[in-house]
């Protein structure tokens, strides 16, 4: 099998798998994988301190894996990148098999 990518590709590729290198950031996948969530709402499904979970939330957004709504005070994420989920999924299942 060969695979071609050009520049801009690698670079965004590149920017999902380092999105993926951290596992704080995989807790924050996970919880976000199935709804939308505020930060508070992730910090207390991860255990997460609030200024880590943005930290990394933030990194996120800016690759293009989440994205963010306000209501009020509040921010409510949640994951745009679904085929990043999948893969997540894939890798996961291939631990277990």
């Amino acid at each position: 099998m060969e695979i071609v990518f050009n520049p801009e590709e690698l670079e965004v590729l590149a920017g999902r798998f380092k999105i993926l290198a951290e596992p704080t950031r995989l807790q924050i996948l996970a919880a976000l994988c199935n709804q939308e969530r505020s930060v508070q709402q992730i910090c207390e499904y991860t255990g997460l301190h609030q200024g880590n979970v943005s930290r990394h939330l933030r990194l996120m957004k800016d690759a293009g894996v989440v994205t963010c709504r306000r209501e009020g005070i509040w921010r409510y994420y949640r994951v745009i990148d679904r085929q990043l989920l999948e893969l997540c999924a894939h890798l996961r299942q291939s631990l277990i098999d």
